[in-house]
């Protein structure tokens, strides 16, 4: 059983989460989240990924953003932050110290990789100096802060909005896509997914 506090913490953890992906071109959008716990879990979103065979800068900084959204949203309302966003935190870290590493999409460290694909590093030593993991780690702070902030700031923007996502969530315990379009309007951007499905749709009604 979770308390009435823990499901409003989770209410809006969740709405900051569909709020921050709702507002950004290249985060997957909102398909349904439900705070109804199962299991281990204390609820499960469900949002449509864009099928890429290429990623770009610009596209990686909205995916960490909008993972960053519930722990942004839990410091908004709240002022504090529940250990609910460690998956989140995982998911941003390894991401962001790809981005910094093996991608190449620092400035700072240019245009350079320290992934092995043949897998002959063993882990127990790194191909680059004490100097240049500090320069590494920073990047990686400082890349995710940046993220974190912006999602405060849409967030803040929309506050009154999310306030009202997350109070639907916590009288019905689940919402859907027309949710946000009710609340915020539809999206700016649509997905190849999105239009694929909406294709479907189409198919389905004519037949």
């Amino acid at each position: 059983m979770i308390s009435p506090n823990e499901k409003k913490t989770i209410a809006f953890h969740e709405a900051g989460h569909a709020t921050v992906s709702w507002m950004l071109e290249f985060a997957s959008p909102l398909v349904k989240v439900t705070i109804v716990p199962r299991g281990r879990s204390l609820g499960a979103a469900w949002y449509l990924p864009e099928e890429r065979q290429l990623t770009t800068t610009e596209q990686m900084k909205d995916e960490i953003c909008a993972a960053l959204g519930g722990r942004a949203a839990e410091s908004l309302f709240f002022d504090k932050v529940s250990t609910g966003a460690l998956s989140d935190l995982e998911k941003v870290t390894k991401q962001a110290y790809a981005m910094v590493s093996i991608y190449g999409l620092s400035p700072k460290l240019g245009n350079i990789s320290y992934y092995d694909s043949s897998g002959q590093n063993s882990g127990f030593t790194k191909p680059y100096s004490e100097e240049r993991a500090k320069l590494i780690d920073s990047e990686v702070s400082k890349l995710i802060e940046e993220q974190y902030n912006r999602a405060l700031k849409v967030l803040k923007d929309n506050k009154k909005k999310v306030e009202e996502l997350a109070n639907a969530l916590l009288s019905n315990e689940v919402i859907f896509k027309d949710n946000l379009i009710s609340i915020f309007g539809a999206r700016k951007w649509t997905s190849y997914q999105e239009e694929k499905l909406q294709e479907e749709e189409l198919k389905t009604k004519k037949k």
